[in-house]
């Protein structure tokens, strides 16, 4: 309790005092109260509304800087979690607190290192944001480190693959999503937003929606197109929407629709791991394996992070072998 006290007094003092002075006067705290003990009253009621208003805070600023409703329920949840685990308030949080819930988090649930990592980052992004409205002193994530991760060889669709699935799709729908998913490198959660007149067939082109609401034009080749007016042609709904359901009252198609439709095409031909994002990845690598420029495949992919669009993308090993023998011997 003493030190929560402390931590209390050294927030209420920070647009006072300069580094060397809050250094001096923990100091002083310390040594002052050193015989002393402390009882709060009410604390857990205290520590909940005080936790429940930070977070709520942290989320609003959140939503002004545009993340959609999808991430910050994601923010919520991670941070809701790991307080109530933790079972302090957020102000009188440490590292070793936060190092422990993250290490007993991972051995419970078997979680990956990548959605520890997650976890890690969203716990730094709410802490600094405490640290920069001076709610508390320092972010407590500051000496916890990125989680290593092992890179794994992500797989793509080979060109044989891409043909047997566009050789044995069930009808015209699923043969112009496809090919509008191979030759635009679009989310699947922008392609089920798209409308029929968001196509302009002229130009090949569409203005998809992507995270945090951001447009950005992608480009589809001439197969793509003579597919998809196929399909728009033989609708017989009035329904907006590019890709609808096959059945009435032919509903919006939504991504688990997407999803579980390529699922049960990749169980029937023996093709391992069919879905969307792979579509994606195997644009990425097939563009650069080409020699597109890397910050033209990012801007493709509506990525805002280079390091981003590299993750995506493999360099074929048959064109690595190649460079090796030209420019290496």
């Amino acid at each position: 309790m003493i030190n929560n006290l402390i931590n209390d007094i050294e927030q209420a003092m920070l647009g006072v005092l300069n580094n060397e002075q809050m250094s001096q006067l923990r100091k002083v705290l310390e040594y002052t109260f050193r015989n002393t003990s402390v009882s709060m009253k009410s604390s857990e009621v205290s520590n909940e509304n005080d936790n429940k208003e930070l977070v709520g805070s942290f989320l609003s600023a959140k939503r002004v800087e545009g993340c959609s409703g999808k991430s910050i329920h994601y923010y919520r949840s991670t941070l809701n979690n790991a307080i109530q685990n933790i079972g302090k308030n957020v102000r009188h949080i440490r590292t070793d607190d936060l190092r422990n819930y993250l290490y007993n988090y991972q051995q419970i649930s078997g979680a990956t290192k990548v959605t520890v990592d997650n976890i890690r980052r969203i716990l730094s992004s709410f802490f600094s944001w405490l640290e920069d409205e001076d709610y508390i002193i320092k972010s407590p994530v500051r000496r916890i480190h990125k989680v290593k991760v092992g890179k794994t060889v992500k797989e793509t669709y080979t060109d044989e693959a891409l043909e047997q699935i566009r050789d044995h799709c069930e009808g015209i729908r699923d043969l112009a999503l496809i090919d509008l998913l191979a030759s635009t490198g679009m989310r699947v959660g922008e392609l089920v937003k798209l409308n029929r007149n968001d196509i302009d067939f002229e130009n090949r082109e569409c203005v998809v929606t992507g995270k945090g609401d951001k447009q950005r034009r992608v480009y589809f080749d001439a197969r793509t197109k003579i597919h998809l007016q196929r399909y728009l042609m033989e609708r017989m709904d009035d329904n907006p929407a590019l890709f609808v359901s096959l059945l009435a009252p032919y509903d919006r198609l939504q991504i688990s629709g997407v999803e579980i439709r390529l699922r049960r095409l990749g169980h029937k031909l023996n093709i391992p791991k069919v879905h969307p994002h792979k579509f994606r990845r195997t644009l990425a690598t097939m563009a650069i394996d080409k020699g597109m420029p890397i910050e033209q495949v990012q801007h493709l992919l509506g990525h805002q992070s280079l390091d981003t669009t590299l993750q995506y993308a493999m360099v074929n090993q048959t064109n690595v072998k190649m460079s090796h023998r030209k420019f290496i011997g």
